[in-house]
């Protein structure tokens, strides 16, 4: 992990717009009028998927993927000119929040102004033909990073020039880049912000074995962490679909969960998401309500940088198409924004970022408690995750009444264990 990453990263909340499909003009225009109710949603930093022309050559959908990049340093017309974007980040900087971008260096669109004219820089077949070495990404060529050291200057050039003006980068499938790129670049960025944010987007276990198997760069979380701040929390991801699934127990993410405690530095710091622009919606995969609140709270309650995709907060279950024009339905007048809000002011006001985190739970009874002690302080969450099952479950607290931290009254713990109830249970107390 960077040595400088802080651990007041673990209270940092990113809510991540989709530009074209957050409203149904698609413009950075429509988000300004946004900014107030993210704000009061508790988001300390706003990130925008890609914001640059799109190829034309191979796209997908009618619109095509902002991932599929024509001119990094340019901006897609349909979303406004570079100084609506510039407007745009001041309006957020103005209301006390930040600003990350999308950077997406592992490769570009084929019609890109890179390809046109500098072809050394890309991985090349046998033939000599331009490819991609990821089978299902057909609308994009990969950059070849290996000795091509005009390539890295230019790309660090562009990010330093970004650095001026945002505060954050998010670093699409950043496991397929060499390292050595990533602590230059870092290094480099330093003397134009030198607070600026480092996301990574880190990759499964599977796609990191896969991409080793193929003689491909394929960086561990453990390596990514050496030049970035914040890594995905793909590496356990899929053990909690498998639960969401019903293919495994919740234990097995539980122990997931705790066995990052010691196998990244000490200061490092996860993104927490329960859903992305590449996942399905967490109200798509849970339907009923109660399951949905308690699984939000517990996501929230975990240690780490948190994720809200846009549409998460009004509980929306179809995810935007990422190749056409497909505008979130914000019709929805739920109550579900309040209570994001609520979680994410436990999250800011209560969660320590330091001291020790552990989790732990009852497979029978698909409940989960959340333990932070820090010196004597210790803080405890108690999440049923389903409705139907009911009981009591067993935690790590002695025999005794503690006071629910938000709820004037009094938790009894018995035998070792204490009732679940239908909301989230928060409770202080001081340890022996």
């Amino acid at each position: 992990m960077a040595k400088e990453s802080a651990l007041e990263l673990r209270k940092l909340v990113i809510y991540s717009i989709f530009t074209r499909n957050f409203s149904k003009e698609g413009s950075f225009k429509e988000v300004e009028a946004e900014i107030p109710r993210l704000k009061k949603l508790g988001v300390d930093m706003v990130w925008f998927l890609p914001h640059y022309q799109i190829g034309k050559i191979k796209r997908k959908g009618t619109k095509g993927s902002p991932y599929a990049i024509k001119d990094y340093r340019g901006i897609h017309s349909e979303l406004g000119s570079r100084e609506d974007f510039i407007h745009l980040v001041d309006q957020i900087h103005q209301a006390g929040m930040k600003v990350m971008i999308d950077i997406v260096y592992n490769h570009t669109s084929p019609d890109s102004l890179l390809s046109n004219q500098k072809s050394q820089w890309f991985y090349q077949k046998p033939d000599g033909s331009f490819s991609n070495q990821i089978g299902d990404w057909t609308d994009i060529i990969d950059l070849d990073y290996n000795d091509n050291f005009d390539l890295w200057d230019y790309q660090i050039e562009t990010l330093m020039d970004y650095a001026k003006i945002v505060d954050g980068f998010r670093c699409d499938v950043a496991s397929l880049i060499p390292l050595d790129f990533w602590l230059a670049a870092r290094e480099a960025v330093k003397e134009v912000n030198p607070d600026l944010v480092w996301l990574a987007e880190s990759v499964e276990p599977s796609f990191i074995l896969e991409t080793r198997k193929q003689a491909m760069t394929g960086l561990s979380d453990s390596e990514v962490y050496q030049a970035f701040d914040l890594t995905y929390d793909y590496d356990i991801f899929n053990d909690w679909v498998a639960y969401l699934e019903e293919n495994q127990p919740l234990s097995a993410y539980l122990t997931s969960l705790n066995r990052q405690n010691w196998i990244y530095p000490a200061n490092f710091t996860k993104l927490r998401f329960l859903e992305n622009h590449d996942q399905k919606r967490i109200a798509a995969r849970i339907k009923d309500k109660h399951s949905l609140e308690q699984i939000t709270a517990f996501n929230l309650f975990l240690r780490g940088a948190h994720l809200i995709y846009n549409g998460q907060e009004i509980q929306a279950n179809h995810l935007p198409n990422l190749f056409e024009k497909d505008p979130i339905d914000w019709s929805n007048e739920s109550t579900f924004s309040e209570y994001l809000a609520d979680l994410i002011q436990i999250k800011k006001e209560y969660i320590p970022c330091e001291g020790s985190f552990e989790v732990g739970g009852d497979d029978d009874l698909e409940a989960v408690w959340v333990k932070y002690q820090n010196h004597e302080e210790c803080l405890m969450g108690i999440f049923a995750l389903n409705k139907e099952k009911h009981g009591s479950i067993k935690i790590p607290l002695a025999d005794g009444a503690y006071r629910h931290l938000l709820e004037d009254r009094w938790i009894k713990v018995n035998d070792g264990e204490i009732a679940l109830s239908d909301r989230p249970q928060y409770l202080t107390y001081k340890e022996d």
